[in-house]
């Protein structure tokens, strides 16, 4: 068999690899949108490194943008197989893929009534959405899911497990046990990795011995801070900007995943008596409706979450907290008067609300930005967290007033110690273990870290690199 890297090699987003057995069954693990402004990878969401309708079944780990979001152009392209997930992931993917689509519309649209507005001057072609709603509808016909630990076949010579990857609600890593010239082969993709002891969901999982494992490598090059410490930084974030400022406190997160966790701290810290009383937002519909399929999948909580809802059967809201849905009432937002805490999607901010409520509030010294993970360097998220002076957004440069603050332990990777935790099983099975969905510089670290206990076969793989296995 072989493992051509078709994303997310030596970049953060975008993952995809295609693995094609001997008898050219080819298996698509994720199918992720590349989030950022490399020059060099300008075409990526645009042009496959296979042809679509070659593709015989897709495996998804988790239902995060960079790991999903072209699955609907791969239907559209030609792609008629199955996508295989876990309950949880497929409950999510039918509305983040809705919600990328309307941004692709929106953006397309945006920029085909700009270049109208510049004729005849402006040749280029206008730009049409990588896909739309309809496509997305297509795409969800085609899911089949399935639960935890149990093996599933997909082909006569293989089986697939789902192990908890803790990273997101319903993420996996997956293994897939292969027949392939009268042996048994155990191949295996870590998706991304999540961390133990946090809160909402359960610690990643153990996976089978395996042969060849695709391992993400985010933080392969640091350690996070711990819990305590995290809860005590975010509560003086927020005294120091809304109580002895008065100002807002705007924070960047993901949807799914990081806004619940954020929310879940808000909630236990306003149940403790500690949290000011000060008005708290969610806004983003994404944000609200995800919350909403986190209830609807208790089975991926950890005990401490369904310990403390004996005590508070709703952890993901309290007096304070109100979810925005309207645009009106996000709009609103940018003229609030007072103290406030804005947690808004896109994370990197790429698009979505969150682009308007930082544009409204960072040249402004009484209010704070709060990074709480990883922005790819290119992206507006990525230049703050930097250090930039100014920030671009709507095409206009925005001077950086406003305190920023970084806290890597809000991630929902696992670091290099975590990472480590997770393969230390492997050492004695392991063939070869390829690094995945990091940056150069990460990989090439913890390649260095993790040789001196044992993997000594450790692969660094270009985009479209391939080798047989």
């Amino acid at each position: 068999m072989t493992i051509t890297f078709c994303g997310a090699a030596q970049e953060v987003t975008g993952s995809c690899h295609l693995l094609t057995l001997d008898n050219g069954f080819k298996i698509l693990l994720d199918c992720g949108l590349y989030q950022g402004k490399d020059d060099d990878m300008a075409k990526f969401n645009e042009e496959w490194l296979f042809r679509p309708s070659d593709i015989d079944v897709v495996i998804l780990s988790h239902a995060h943008i960079d790991h999903t979001g072209r699955l609907p152009k791969l239907v559209k392209d030609g792609f008629n197989g199955t996508i295989h997930c876990t309950h949880a992931t497929r409950s999510l993917c039918s509305i983040m893929l809705l919600d990328s689509a309307k941004i692709q519309e929106r953006e397309a649209e945006y920029y085909n009534k700009r270049k109208k507005s510049k004729q005849p001057f402006d040749d280029t072609p206008f730009k049409e959405p990588l896909y739309t709603s309809r496509h997305v509808h297509k795409t969800m016909d085609q899911f089949a899911s399935y639960a935890y630990d149990r093996w599933f076949p997909i082909h006569d010579d293989v089986e697939v497990l789902f192990s908890d990857a803790g990273h997101i609600l319903g993420s996996a890593s997956i293994t897939l046990k292969i027949n392939e010239g009268g042996e048994t082969k155990y191949f295996g993709f870590s998706g991304d990795v999540g961390r133990p002891n946090r809160p909402i969901l359960r610690d990643p999982k153990e996976m089978p011995p395996l042969d060849y494992l695709l391992l993400e490598s985010t933080y392969g090059n640091k350690e996070h801070e711990g819990l305590p410490a995290e809860t005590g930084k975010l509560l003086d974030i927020i005294n120091h900007t809304c109580v002895d400022k008065k100002g807002k406190l705007i924070i960047p997160a993901f949807s799914v995943g990081r806004t619940q966790e954020l929310v879940y701290m808000l909630d236990q810290l306003e149940t403790d008596g500690r949290l000011p009383s000060i008005p708290v937002y969610v806004d983003s519909p994404l944000s609200v409706n995800a919350t909403m399929i986190f209830g609807a999948h208790p089975e991926c909580f950890d005990q401490e979450l369904a310990e403390y809802m004996l005590i508070d059967p709703n952890p993901f809201g309290f007096n304070n907290l109100k979810y925005i849905r309207a645009t009106e009432d996000s709009k609103a937002l940018n003229t609030l008067q007072g103290p406030a805490i804005v947690i808004s999607s896109s994370g990197m901010m790429t698009a979505g609300r969150i682009k308007h409520h930082v544009f409204n509030a960072i040249d402004r010294p009484e209010n704070s930005i709060l990074i709480v993970g990883y922005c790819s360097p290119s992206t507006p998220c990525g230049h703050l967290r930097n250090g930039g002076e100014a920030i671009r957004l709507f095409g206009e440069w925005k001077p950086v007033r406003a305190e920023v603050y970084v806290m890597d332990s809000f991630s929902a990777h696992a670091d290099r110690l975590e990472l480590l935790d997770f393969i230390k099983p492997q050492k004695d099975n392991l063939k070869q273990l390829f690094l995945v969905h990091g940056t150069l510089d990460r990989q090439e670290a913890f390649r260095s870290f993790v040789k001196p206990y044992g993997f000594e076969q450790v692969e660094i793989p270009t985009l479209g690199e391939s080798h047989n296995l």
